[in-house]
C-alpha cells in the first residue's frame, strides 16, 4: 500500500484591510473591521490600515519614496497577499485619503487580489469602478463585484444592522480566502520562474 504524499501546508493568506475614510465614526471602518474579524476566522492573518490614524502625507512623487514614513508602509503593503479597500463615497469618488495611499504604491500590487468596500449614500458603482480601475492599472486583479453599504440603513452606532450586509461580507470574506491563496500560490510561482507572463515584469 503506497502511502499517502504529505501535503506541505500553505502559508498563511495575509490581508491588508484599508480603512479610507478621516471620519472619526466612520461606516467604512466599522465595516471593513468586521470583514477583518470574519477573514480571521477563516485563518486569514490581517493587517488593519486605518488612514486616519496613520497620517500619511499628499503624495509627491519626487520626494515620498524618500520619507520616513515610506518605507514602513511600503513594507506592510508588500507583505499583503490581498489588498481589502474601504472608501466612503465622496461626489461619486473615492476618498482623498484612499487615492493618496494608492498613489504611493504599483508595483506593490501587481498580481495580487483587490476586494473593495463602498459607503455611499447610493450605491457607490462609480467608486467600485474607480477602485478595481486602479486594479488593473496596477497589474492586479479584483473580484467580480464589491460590497456597497447605505451608511444610515445598514450600520447604526457602530454596528452593523443588516442581515442582507452581514451576508454580503460573509460571501466576501469567503472569497477573499480561496481566490486570494489561489492567486497568491500563481504569483509566488510567476516570481520564481523564467515563464514569460505580466509578472515578468516585476521579477
Amino acid at each position: 500500500m503506497v502511502a499517502p504524499k504529505e501535503q506541505t501546508p500553505q502559508p498563511a493568506l495575509h490581508v491588508l484591510a484599508v480603512s479610507g475614510s478621516m471620519n472619526s465614526e466612520s461606516v467604512t471602518r466599522v465595516v471593513v473591521g468586521e470583514a477583518a474579524r470574519q477573514l480571521i476566522a477563516l485563518g486569514c492573518e490581517v493587517d488593519m490600515l486605518d488612514l486616519r490614524l496613520e497620517g500619511l502625507p499628499m503624495y509627491n512623487p519626487e520626494t515620498s519614496h524618500q520619507t520616513p514614513h515610506f518605507q514602513p508602509l511600503q513594507q506592510r503593503v508588500d507583505n499583503a497577499d490581498v489588498v481589502l479597500l474601504g472608501s466612503p463615497d465622496y461626489h461619486g469618488s473615492i476618498s482623498s485619503a484612499t487615492k493618496n495611499f494608492l498613489d504611493h504604491f504599483w508595483r506593490e500590487f501587481g498580481g495580487k487580489l483587490f476586494a473593495t468596500v463602498v459607503v455611499s449614500h447610493e450605491k457607490g458603482l462609480t467608486v467600485t469602478d474607480q477602485l478595481r480601475t486602479v486594479a488593473r492599472q496596477c497589474y492586479a486583479w479584483a473580484l467580480p463585484y464589491g460590497v456597497s453599504v447605505m451608511a444610515e440603513e445598514d450600520v447604526k452606532e457602530g454596528e452593523i444592522t443588516s442581515e442582507t450586509l452581514q451576508q454580503r461580507l460573509e460571501m466576501m470574506s469567503r472569497d477573499i480566502a480561496v481566490y486570494g491563496r489561489l492567486l497568491a500560490a500563481q504569483r509566488r510561482a510567476d516570481l520564481a520562474s523564467k515563464e514569460p507572463g505580466f509578472m515578468a515584469r516585476l521579477r
